[in-house]
């Protein structure tokens, strides 16, 4: 057979779907076995069972890839879990989309207010700061004072 027919049977027939073992997905994604279990608890993932081991499949990597990205922005499993479950209700995904801009805005708006929260402290503890390094100040020349007029 001609290395151009091999290519192009190749190219026809789809690659067989990569499967991961728990201890293959936990090492690729940078999560604990722990996590995986927790993440299926929580209808995060669906894998298959081979007797007590766990496969996971390519909609499961990626279902993890976007859980990984939902905990680091900040939102709730339960959260996550219905953007992820929304996927499904229909062809264009606009229920997600909507779900998924919603949180989103609600995630931005309580970052903003956390912003401003941090700012204000950051300021008061400034103020603070600066008055105690005053009064250390104050106190080491009062007490440099004290010690020059006690001197014969």
């Amino acid at each position: 057979m001609a290395l151009r027919q091999v290519a192009e049977r190749q190219a026809e027939s789809p690659a067989p779907a990569r499967l991961y073992a728990i201890g293959d997905l936990a090492a690729e994604l940078g999560v604990t076995h722990r996590a995986l279990r927790l993440y299926e608890d929580q209808g995060l993932l669906a894998p298959r069972r081979i007797g007590n081991q766990r496969i996971y499949s390519p909609r499961d990597h990626a279902r993890l890839v976007l859980v990984l990205r939902g905990k680091r922005l900040g939102f709730s499993l339960a959260d996550i879990r219905e953007m992820l479950d929304l996927y499904e209700v229909d062809p264009q995904h606009l229920e997600q989309l909507r779900a998924t801009l919603k949180k989103g805005c609600a995630r931005i708006a309580a970052l903003e207010r956390q912003q401003q929260e941090i700012a204000l402290t950051l300021k008061e503890l400034r103020e603070g700061e600066r008055l105690v390094r005053d009064l250390i100040r104050q106190r080491e020349s009062e007490a440099g004072q004290g010690r020059k007029r006690r001197t014969p």
